[in-house]
């Protein structure tokens, strides 16, 4: 079966806010991820499932389910803690990649199974790997996130927050690592998403179509391109797409190098403080997203520039809103208060 060719990353038309929050997380996993939200034919799906060809390598336990990373063995699964003692553990290197879960996921797909008659006749347990255990150390994309039924937000929410998927049937119990960074899309038109889960997205984006009358004919015009000749047009853009690898590449091995001064700390805190945003999640990503960005840049020092450029995708939507409010003008009242609050 031929191999289904994605549309370059590098060759998306405007919508930057959205690249960036994507870079930003691939370059720092634990900036939370990202929700992108827009109306319909804005390219929210075709630049996450772009984002694949970018995504870098990474070490793990050959031919693991769970895709335990092999340096993390006090995170390991029950199989590969069982290979460790016997000495049979192997390493593999892979690339990260997408793993999109459908919407009509029931629990046992999701969170995995147990073979309760095989541990009961035998005494061992038997799992059968579910989307959590694929998605470890690697991106979980969900589309129309906020139409997903509410017991599977909670089980996400439940490993996205421990790192840890954990299984439970007739007594009999199951753990794995599931460290993934949590991408979603969606159209606002449909419902907005329960609270717990948007507090959760480290960072998110609101995206409309293009008005500007040259960049939709561009979109338009490369689109036909792809689909005319989708391996022709991949190689016209091969070597942006190299350059947003090596970037990223570059700035994942500066990002270990950074440390935020206290200049830069205060800037992180100053912002929330002053907006009135609850608990200490956006100080938190404020700092871990400013970092990735500095790194993306090329630096190894983080600026109090750095917190305000990245607060336009970490802060919107976590401020207090009226309930009658339109969530598109929560970006227009941040941007006036940064203007007149953060002089950096």
């Amino acid at each position: 079966m031929k191999k289904r060719l994605t549309y370059p990353f590098a060759a998306i038309v405007g919508q930057e806010n959205m690249k960036e929050a994507l870079i930003l997380n691939t370059i720092n996993p634990l900036i939370g991820g990202v929700l992108i939200r827009g109306e319909k034919g804005t390219a929210k799906s075709t630049a996450v499932r772009a984002l694949t060809d970018l995504l870098p390598e990474k070490h793990v336990v050959a031919g693991c389910a769970c895709n335990c990373e092999w340096e993390d063995i006090n995170n390991y699964c029950p199989s590969c803690q069982e290979k460790m003692d016997k000495g049979e553990l192997k390493e593999a290197v892979v690339l990260m990649r997408v793993v999109e879960l459908p919407l009509s996921s029931t629990e046992d797909r999701v969170a995995g199974t147990l073979d309760i008659e095989y541990a009961i006749s035998t005494g061992k347990k038997k799992f059968e790997p579910g989307v959590l255990a694929k998605a470890n150390g690697n991106i979980l994309y969900v589309d129309e996130v906020n139409l997903l039924d509410d017991h599977i937000v909670d089980l996400l929410l439940d490993a996205a927050a421990m790192g840890v998927n954990f299984i439970e049937r007739e007594g009999i119990s199951y753990s794995h690592p599931s460290k993934f960074i949590l991408v979603g899309t969606m159209n606002p038109e449909e419902g907005d998403l329960r609270p717990q889960l948007l507090d959760r997205f480290g960072l998110v984006v609101d995206i409309i179509a293009e008005h500007d009358e040259d960049r939709r004919m561009q979109i338009i015009q490369r689109r036909m391109d792809f689909e005319k000749d989708p391996e022709g047009f991949r190689d016209d853009f091969a070597d942006a797409q190299q350059k947003d690898r090596d970037r990223i590449l570059n700035a994942r091995d500066l990002l270990a190098k950074i440390e935020p001064t206290e200049d830069v700390i205060r800037a992180a805190v100053k912002i929330p403080l002053h907006l009135e945003v609850d608990g200490h999640r956006a100080d938190l990503t404020l700092i871990k997203a400013a970092c990735a960005y500095a790194a993306l840049e090329g630096r190894t020092d983080v600026r109090p520039s750095d917190v305000v450029h990245v607060s336009k995708l970490v802060m919107p939507h976590r401020m207090r809103r009226n309930p009658f409010q339109d969530s598109t003008l929560d970006t227009e009242e941040l941007d006036k208060w940064l203007s007149e609050n953060m002089s950096v």
